[in-house]
């Protein structure tokens, strides 16, 4: 990946886990005080800050999956390791 690849998919990384999440929650915050005295826009706040939390638990439980499957890959290394020399690495 270029550089400029690279940066990019960080920018959008960062948009996605982060930034969205906080404008989406920053709507629901105005929302909500717009609508104090008119439930229905303060309903639709307490919605979209739903929706925020909903974003942000998805990003979270998805980089929980990545870091597992990298624990798995390095558990599946150290057992072919182990099948080649008879110990596991490091001992």
């Amino acid at each position: 990946m270029t550089e400029d690849g690279g940066r990019f998919a960080r920018a959008t990384l960062s948009a996605t886990r982060v930034w969205l999440p906080v404008a989406i929650a920053l709507a629901g915050a105005a929302l909500i005080a717009a609508g104090s005295a008119k439930g229905s826009l303060a309903a639709a706040g307490v919605v979209l800050m739903g929706v925020a939390l909903i974003v942000w638990m998805i990003n979270w439980l998805f980089r929980l999956s990545l870091e597992s499957n990298r624990e798995r890959e390095h558990e599946e290394a150290a057992r072919r390791y182990f099948d080649e020399h008879g110990r596991w690495p490091g001992e």
